[in-house]
């Protein structure tokens, strides 16, 4: 089995996206989890640009990575002195990595206009720190920058670059597509053409700009590249780079080439969260392989399907990357998504079950007013329940008021919500103050029920999301209210429609504190 070299530059390249910052701490905890993943190199940053990368270059070397090598990355020398004298290039050798990448001009363009140097002495710039370098170090790639441009505007000039390249000694010459712009064919045609003229390891740096870096990947490995670089998740500067998330599964389940161990490759989705987690931006659902509606199923005839056989709507097994099998709920659902999710809740009822297809008529009348329950699972679990007579009531609510009160221009408007409920024999009433009345109406709900059910206070409000589902009604519309809860154990969606928007909360955090409660008796049964 062909083994590939995988190199991740989401702590460089991968941090010049638009909105994600990492500081060190963030890109010490990410190149730990790398390691774990089993990334053979990780692109720590450019140890000249900037005192965050510097100190992550000090750092680094106190952790106890397993897998990985972590790698320093610099320009060529500049063009007014020499590599030793360079202090870019002597910051790469202070960061003690014995692994550097450096990038060259390729793009007789660039060296022209960027650069403006002559075409030979961007050579001599290419050699003198390649070969200056490469004794000092364990191992040196060469970044062919824009090589791919280069080589379709001057294609004589852009192999005479990795030529020099090669001659000074670098390890492995890696062919960038910097601007995105090249297609799978193009990146298939060249890259031939530079195996045949270098003869050298070849590697591949994609964009994603015409939305191929991964196709444009896979095939430059087609033709013999055997280093991959990328990022998690596809982060990068303006479009972003070849996604390694989807680039590993494809090289090692679809193509047979070796990038992870079978243990490894079950962390990948784990390890693609975690990520996004440290940038602090959003999962994307329909990413593939690791996005949550990767292995989700919604139509009727799907669900019926994949029961009998996963195969028959599903390219993987996804736990062979760390995802798992979704049903999904709603008017398109029949009685095969009921069934599965009720085997999911370990709630029993039978096929030919009167209450199964109450159950299916309730979620299509509830969908054509506006709910929706894909993202509010723990709303139908509700419902279920109820409808099988499974469903405990833990409080009545007598009644509640919100008073939202603006006292002069220029100050925040005051929320407050008042509430009475009824537990047992006991009737709570309090009020409470929030920074909406949403929230005001929540802090009030949490403090009446509190005293009666103290684990409550475990509970977070994560998300709150509101959609207006008829905008042609104006301020008359129903609303849909998605609210996400969670605890030290799990998450949870919950959902509520109405006209009127705090009615449309108040269900969804019924909801929400009442299946909190339901999983706190559950968690009690075994021990009783």
């Amino acid at each position: 089995m062909k083994r590939i070299e995988l190199y991740d530059t989401t702590l460089r390249d991968g941090s010049q996206a638009e909105e994600i910052t990492f500081s060190v701490e963030d890109k010490l905890r990410i190149t730990e989890k790398l390691d774990e993943l089993g990334i053979h190199y990780i692109e720590g940053g450019w140890p000249g640009s900037n005192p965050k990368d510097a100190e992550y270059f000090r750092k680094v070397k106190k952790l106890d990575l397993k897998n990985a090598r972590v790698v320093a990355f610099g320009s060529t020398r500049r063009a007014s002195t020499v590599a030793e004298k360079d202090s870019n290039i002597q910051a790469l050798l202070k960061a003690e990595t014995g692994i550097v990448t450096v990038f060259g001009k390729t793009w007789d363009f660039h060296v022209t206009h960027a650069l403006r140097v002559s075409l030979e002495e961007n050579l001599d710039i290419i050699r003198d720190t390649i070969s200056y370098l490469k004794p000092r170090l364990d191992k040196l790639f060469f970044d062919a920058e824009h090589f791919y441009d280069g080589f379709k505007a001057n294609p004589e000039y852009a192999i005479q670059c990795l030529l020099a390249a090669k001659d000074a000694g670098a390890d492995c010459i890696v062919l960038c597509d910097t601007n995105g712009g090249t297609l799978p064919e193009q990146i298939r045609r060249i890259t031939t053409i530079v195996k045949r003229e270098v003869k050298h390891p070849l590697g591949i740096h994609a964009h994603n700009d015409s939305d191929c870096a991964v196709a444009n990947s896979i095939e430059a490995v087609k033709i013999g590249a055997r280093h991959v670089q990328g990022t998690m998740n596809g982060v990068g500067e303006r479009c972003g780079n070849a996604n390694l998330c989807s680039i590993i599964p494809n090289l090692q389940l679809k193509m047979g080439y070796r990038c992870l161990s079978e243990d490894q490759l079950r962390r990948l989705r784990e390890v693609s969260r975690f990520v996004n987690e440290i940038a602090n931006i959003r999962h994307f659902k329909r990413q593939p392989y690791v996005g949550d509606s990767a292995f989700a199923h919604k139509g009727g005839i799907h669900v019926s399907a994949i029961t009998k056989s996963p195969e028959t709507y599903e390219h993987i097994r996804p736990e062979l990357v760390g995802n798992s099998r979704r049903v999904l709920i709603s008017d398109l659902s029949g009685k095969s998504n009921i069934l599965r999710k009720a085997e999911e809740f370990h709630i029993h009822i039978e096929k030919d079950s009167p209450q199964l297809m109450e159950i299916l008529s309730t979620i299509k009348e509830l969908e054509n007013e506006g709910f929706q329950f894909e993202a509010a699972e723990a709303s139908f679990e509700l419902l279920m329940k109820k409808t099988l007579g499974l469903h405990k009531r833990f409080f009545d609510l007598i009644g509640f008021r919100v008073i939202v009160e603006k006292r002069r221009e220029g100050e925040e408007p005051l929320s407050e919500a008042t509430i009475m409920v009824k537990v047992g024999g006991h009737i709570e009433h309090t009020a409470a103050t929030g920074n909406g009345p949403v929230n005001a109406l929540d802090n009030a709900l949490r403090k009446a029920l509190e005293k009666f059910y103290p684990e409550l206070k475990n509970v977070r409000l994560y998300d709150y999301k509101v959609r207006v589902l008829a905008g042609s009604k104006g301020t008359s519309a129903r609303v849909r209210v998605l609210i996400e809860s969670g605890d030290d154990h799990e998450r949870w969606g919950t959902v509520g429609v109405s006209e009127n928007i705090i009615e449309a909360s108040w269900q969804a955090l019924v909801d929400s504190i009442e299946f909190k409660l339901l999983r706190e008796e559950d968690r009690k049964e075994p021990a009783q």
